[in-house]
């Protein structure tokens, strides 16, 4: 009896203690709530919206992505920083710098020039010689 006393009286005191609840802290929940807040702060980094934030890390917590988004908002603001413009489209794929315009394929002159603008003799050619 005094032992189930003694015990109930450790968990009533230690429940409350800070250190216990770190030590029983899940590590893959607190991973998460560090991403989460980096994407935040990456975003914000990047010049994004939190709603293109949120819709780009659907998986991630929004309170949390907005929790670091606005940590990053206020020491940008208080370090006069200024935010790089993001190439990454909605599709994850890095936005072309300039269009790329190719030669019709029809342009036999093309062809049969090499970069060094002489002309490649032909098999018929070749063979003549």
């Amino acid at each position: 009896m005094i032992a189930r006393l003694l015990l109930l009286a450790m968990v009533l005191t230690l429940g409350g203690c800070d250190a216990i609840t770190a030590l029983m802290a899940d590590p893959k929940a607190a991973q998460r709530v560090a991403d989460s807040k980096a994407i935040g702060s990456a975003c914000r980094y990047g010049l994004r919206s939190i709603e293109d934030c949120y819709a780009l890390n659907e998986k991630a917590s929004k309170a949390y992505v907005f929790e670091g988004w606005k940590e990053m908002d206020q020491y940008m603001r208080e370090n006069k920083i200024d935010g790089v413009p993001s190439r990454v489209g909605k599709g994850g794929a890095a936005a072309p710098a300039e269009e790329i315009i190719e030669e019709k394929a029809g342009s036999d002159a093309a062809k049969d020039k090499p970069a060094d603008g002489k002309a490649k003799p032909k098999a018929a050619d070749k063979a003549a010689h």
